[in-house]
């Protein structure tokens, strides 16, 4: 397979099956970017959970100390006095009138949060929703009365933690941008929030492997000890 000479160079500065602390990881992470545009690092758990256990697929929140580095669009579906409340919280749509633009395929955005009255119409667009991760849940905080609040925690970076059907989540940890220091603690706000998650249920090794990786560049392991 031709490799360009970026590749080739990010290829030989790194050791595929050593085990990097934390720190190390994130700082040769942002040494290698190569690339022109802000990169995001993401976070890779491998869990040793089944998913198809309802007890075992997990499905949390938290909210990034230093925040994810994009902007979130976020949209709102309810009506009456709640559609000023999303406004003034800083929702970029509002209003129910977005359930036809929906219906006639648009998704445009980041999330969607809805009032409960709202969850019968969006409930009949799940094939449109659900596979692009925007149906609003109780779960992830996006059905709620407090719109103001839902609106504000999703700006300030929470982000959804959820375990797809192969036992691992894959979560945004920030930008190569952003300082050493902030991009370690959001990682370690995303491991502590699933460590806390360890279903009782679960028998063995709970935390397999972990990894960090950029956009366009390589996977590095990580020894999760260090976080510890």
């Amino acid at each position: 397979m031709y490799k360009s000479k970026h590749i080739q160079s990010v290829t030989e500065q790194i050791d595929r099956t050593a085990f990097y602390s934390l720190g190390d990881a994130i700082a040769l992470l942002k040494e290698l970017s190569f690339v022109k545009f802000d990169e995001t690092m993401e976070i890779h758990m491998n869990l040793g959970v089944e998913p198809r256990h309802a007890d075992q697929n997990i499905r949390v929140t938290t909210t990034l100390p230093h925040g994810t580095g994009k902007e979130v669009r976020v949209l709102v579906v309810t009506a009456g006095p709640k559609e000023k409340e999303a406004e003034e919280a800083g929702a970029d749509y509002v209003g129910k009138e977005y359930l036809e633009k929906i219906k006639a395929g648009w998704t445009d955005v980041d999330k969607i949060i809805a009032t409960p009255d709202m969850m019968a119409d969006l409930g009949r667009m799940g094939k449109i929703l659900g596979p692009r991760g925007l149906m609003p849940n109780p779960k992830s905080g996006t059905v709620t009365m407090d719109i103001a609040k839902a609106v504000k925690e999703i700006k300030a970076g929470k982000i959804e933690l959820r375990v797809d059907k192969t036992g691992i989540i894959h979560a945004p940890c920030g930008k190569v941008s952003f300082e050493q220091e902030a991009l370690e603690e959001n990682v370690r706000e995303i491991y502590n929030t699933i460590m806390k998650a360890k279903p009782a249920s679960v028998k063995g090794t709970y935390l397999k492997k972990m990894s960090l990786s950029t956009t366009m560049g390589p996977g590095l392991k990580i020894d999760h000890s260090t976080l510890r």
